[in-house]
């Protein structure tokens, strides 16, 4: 597993990200600082409904989530749809709305080196027009 303040799940951070991002809601920094020490070894869902309820609260919904998770292990493809699942289960959304993808680096750089992973996420959501 990967080491973090949180449970490091890397997948829901990037996720709390860009849904915060897609209303302008600063970052999971802002709400949930690694400073704090409250936030040790809690569960990263509880950032991405943080972030989800934030997006209700302002009259939008999701209409699709991006994700590409960056690593050489472990391997993501026999595991894609369970993580789909998880995430749509979370969110109490469909899971057509949810997109994950894996990809290497080739062995370059630190995810290439197994040293962690990165993931980059996209929130596609649909606002009032008042927002």
């Amino acid at each position: 597993g990967l080491v973090g303040h949180s449970d490091a799940d890397t997948l829901l951070h990037a996720l709390t990200d860009a849904i915060l991002g897609a209303i302008s809601g600063e970052d999971i920094g802002s709400h949930f600082p690694a400073t704090d020490p409250k936030w040790a070894g809690e569960d990263s869902s509880i950032f991405l409904k943080f972030a989800a309820n934030r997006l209700n609260k302002s009259g939008g919904i999701i209409t699709g989530l991006d994700s590409t998770i960056i690593c050489e292990n472990p391997k993501i493809g026999s595991h894609r749809d369970d993580i789909c699942k998880n995430i749509a289960q979370i969110l109490e959304i469909p899971r057509n709305r949810i997109s994950v993808k894996a990809t290497t680096t080739e062995k370059l750089g630190f995810t290439g080196r197994e040293e962690g992973l990165a993931v980059q996420a996209i929130a596609t959501v649909m606002l009032p027009s008042s927002f």
